[in-house]
């Protein structure tokens, strides 16, 4: 017998039309026995309040309001809002925002949004992942589905190829996990790429914006000794590369280190022995770079 998620969203590909939307990496969720992984891992009660990004569909959306007591549903693509709208339909405790994950204010969400969990696009997962660990200090528990490569980027070890700023910002405030490998085959269309369900759960507070200028400065030249990167960042003082050094060498680093070879809580170490002032010059520096037309 064909699993009623399945049923339902080729339904709504049918019935409201939809089609996938491959610039905006959409590929829906098809497969119950996913939902089921998802939910486990998400601990979900009657006493949370999520936020999911990417309704897509609504398969995922259904059985979160089903379960939660209350959910953020977060889709940009306007056409499936009827879709959407079909799958909520007898569900009085979501509230759907047609917005941009990436733009959208996550401050006025009410109520406070307390987990975050998604059948996220390829190409914002990574930055909707930062965004909730940055802003969403309430939030405990994140569950996405992502690209395998973003997931094991967001879990990656000091050392590892893999390990860069996404890795250290998540893994500053929260214990990051890979659940498990899913096959393209729960989706529809099913996508080139295998996707992983990623865990983020927090244990500490977001990391201060002047660490994150250090931990952006620092991997912005990856081949470079930490020390020249960081001394190349927009904003950086005359003696910011032998501050590092002296730096690097008191917490047991040789002075050439590279940032992968730092954990997390060094480079947080790092950035309070260089000073918030410094850092958040950098951080000014780079922003209006970011800026400038």
């Amino acid at each position: 017998m064909v699993s009623e998620p399945r049923q339902a969203s080729l339904r709504r590909l049918r019935e409201f039309g939809v089609r996938p939307n491959r610039e905006l990496g959409q590929s829906f969720l098809i497969d119950d026995n996913i939902l089921r992984v998802i939910g486990r891992v998400a601990e979900l009660g009657p006493s949370d309040v999520v936020l999911e990004v990417g309704g897509g569909l609504g398969a995922l959306s259904e059985y979160l309001a089903e379960r939660a007591g209350h959910v953020h549903v977060v889709e940009v693509d306007r056409t499936l809002e009827p879709a959407l709208r079909d799958a909520l339909s007898g569900h009085s405790n979501v509230s759907l925002h047609l917005e941009d994950a990436v733009r959208i204010d996550l401050d006025r969400l009410r109520p406070a949004p307390g987990k975050v969990v998604a059948n996220l696009p390829y190409g914002v997962a990574a930055t909707v992942v930062l965004r909730a660990v940055q802003e969403l200090a309430d939030v405990s528990l994140i569950v996405a589905m992502v690209q395998r490569e973003v997931g094991e980027r967001l879990a990656a070890a000091p050392g590892s190829k893999t390990y860069g700023a996404t890795s250290v910002i998540a893994q500053l405030s929260c214990a990051v996990r890979v659940e498990r490998r899913v096959p393209a085959t729960v989706f529809h269309p099913a996508p080139r790429v295998e996707s992983a369900i990623v865990v983020l759960r927090r244990f500490a507070p977001p990391p201060p914006g002047h660490v994150v200028a250090l931990v952006h400065a620092a991997f912005a030249h990856r081949r470079k000794a930490l020390a020249r990167s960081l001394a190349l960042a927009p904003g950086a003082g005359r003696d910011l590369r032998d501050r590092t050094r002296s730096a690097l060498e008191l917490l047991g680093h040789p002075v050439d280190a590279r940032a992968e070879m730092l954990a997390p809580a060094e480079l947080a170490e790092l950035a309070a022995q260089i000073g918030e002032e410094e850092l958040r010059a950098i951080a000014a520096a780079g922003d209006r770079r970011r800026a400038a037309p």
